[in-house]
């Protein structure tokens, strides 16, 4: 059963590449591949400068969602080691797809030559996913309550539902810290005991998860021309809730079910300078990471099976 479980995912994550790429055919089938291809060119060099920093600050803060579960866990490793480790766990794991348990299976490749055991690396993994979690809903529910419009791109309501939307969100990283400062019991969740950290430990995920997220959102929002550009915290709360159904999807990278998202979400907006953006998103985002991370790991495991010192050094 657990087999078939494992199974299915990928399955899913396939289906939905096939039906975004259906649906995303249909939004682009008027424009030509010159017309995106002339949209990429047409960005600035300072704009794109602006992009590549976005990217560096994005995986920076990464590498502090690691660092800060080794302090949970009372454990001291080295920056560059975790940055490294970080960096390609990330890279791999948002191609893939599955971002947990590809997650887990580089993680522990590298964490158990510094010691540390499965469950460490377990709680690790949950550990970052809900710091990723926090920072989603801190900065989703932030966003609309400063920008409340931002929720019309998606549903139509009354005035009241965007702040109420935006309190739902921000209960969860309220709780949170409640739990913190007040001793809160575990809580298992889907099989996990999640323990409350301490308040340092706490605070540091309630700062670290809005700095990728801006990260992230910041190249798309710097890709995108200025003359269709909405602004950066529509931008972001569109890339929340992208990135968020991409993740959940099991798509490999998101593929398809982050374009289609954000095109729904800006209608107004020329499709092929949305591509654009999103197209350099991926490169900086994910596939240039990917190809330095599979250096990376080509070069790890040369100097393991052939070399006379530590890999992991």
């Amino acid at each position: 059963m657990n087999r078939w479980k494992e199974g299915i995912w990928p399955l899913v994550g396939l289906a939905t590449v096939a039906f975004s790429g259906y649906l995303l055919y249909k939004e682009l089938r008027s424009h030509s591949p010159h017309e995106i291809v002339d949209a990429v060119r047409a960005i600035p060099p300072l704009r794109w400068g602006c992009a590549i920093v976005s990217t560096g600050l994005a995986y920076a803060a990464l590498a502090w969602y690691d660092q800060i579960a080794l302090a949970h866990l009372k454990r001291r490793l080295s920056w560059r080691f975790v940055g490294i480790v970080s960096f390609v766990t990330y890279a791999l794991a948002h191609n893939i797809g599955a971002t947990m348990v590809s997650g887990a299976v580089v993680r522990y490749r590298a964490y158990s030559l510094k010691g540390l055991s499965a469950a460490d690396v377990g709680v690790i993994v949950a550990f970052t996913s809900i710091t990723f979690t926090l920072g989603n809903l801190l900065m989703g529910g932030l966003t609309l309550l400063a920008r409340p419009e931002v929720l019309s791109r998606w549903v139509t309501g009354p005035r009241w539902l965007a702040p109420a939307v935006a309190a739902a969100l921000l209960a969860g990283p309220w709780l949170y810290i409640m739990g913190s400062l007040l001793h809160f019991r575990p809580v298992k969740i889907a099989g996990f005991r999640v323990v409350y950290p301490r308040p340092p430990i706490a605070a540091r995920q309630m700062i670290v998860g809005p700095i990728e997220l801006l990260g992230a959102a910041g190249i798309i929002y710097f890709a995108l021309p200025a003359a269709i550009n909405p602004g950066f915290l529509p931008v972001l709360g569109v890339f929340l809730a992208s990135f968020t159904l991409a993740l959940i999807s099991h798509a490999p990278g998101g593929l398809g079910v982050l374009e289609i998202t954000f095109l729904k979400a800006m209608p107004d907006a020329p499709a092929t300078d949305v591509i654009a953006a999103l197209l350099v998103f991926r490169l900086l985002y994910l596939i240039v990471p990917l190809i330095v991370s599979l250096v990376i790991v080509a070069i790890y495991e040369n100097r393991r099976l052939f070399g006379s010192r530590d890999p992991a050094q």
